[in-house]
Parts: structure tokens; C-alpha cells; sequence
């Protein structure tokens, strides 16, 4: 099981991919259950969705390859860009004010320890 690496993705998150970023920089290389427990108290709401793509990710380890989740830590966090949904709203004079309303795509790569 050397050098498996087991993925998880969640695409579309609401959300700026640079704002998440500074989030997935803190857990990068991490055990997951430290990973975890420090997304736990970071106060960005990107920090609850990188949160469930770790949970969806050791889930898929311990069912599909046996793994413990103990065992793994955090081998890759990525980042994406996502479309930006648009949205309007209406000023003075019948102007048209738009707004991008961003999301972003969310890869977690979890790695097994090696003993």
C-alpha cells in the first residue's frame, strides 16, 4: 500500500478559491486527526467545507482500502477555481449593478504514514 494515495473532491463550493486557500495552507502535510481538530476552531467558513471533503476522504480509505484513519495524513490539498455564478441587482436610473458571486473546487489527497 506504499505510495496510495486515496482522493476526495467536492466541486462548486460557495466561496473564493483564494479565501480557502489560506485554510488548506494550515492543514497541508498534517496528520488527519490533527487536521481535524484544527479546522475545528479556524473561524473562515471554508474551514467547515474542507472539513467534510477530509471526513469524505478517510471515509473512502477506511471502507474501500481498510485503512485507519490513525494512519493517514493529509498528502495534498488543491484548490481550484470554480464558475462564478452570476447575480444582479438593480441601481438608481435603471442601472444594472452585477455581481460575481465566486465558487471554488475543493481536492483533498490523503497519504497512508509510513512506520
Amino acid at each position: 500500500m506504499q505510495g496510495q494515495l486515496i482522493e476526495a473532491r467536492a466541486l462548486r463550493v460557495a466561496g473564493s478559491a483564494q479565501k480557502a486557500r489560506l485554510v488548506a495552507d494550515m492543514v497541508r502535510d498534517e496528520p488527519v486527526v490533527k487536521a481535524l481538530s484544527l479546522l475545528k476552531f479556524v473561524e473562515r467558513s471554508s474551514a467547515r467545507d474542507i472539513a467534510k471533503v477530509i471526513n469524505s476522504a478517510v471515509a473512502n480509505a477506511e471502507e474501500n482500502h481498510g485503512l485507519d484513519r490513525v494512519d493517514l495524513y493529509i498528502h495534498t490539498v488543491l484548490v481550484d477555481t470554480g464558475p462564478s455564478r452570476r447575480w444582479r441587482r438593480f441601481g438608481a436610473r435603471g442601472r444594472f449593478k452585477p455581481i460575481k458571486r465566486p465558487t471554488s473546487h475543493i481536492t483533498v489527497m490523503l497519504g497512508q504514514l509510513e512506520e
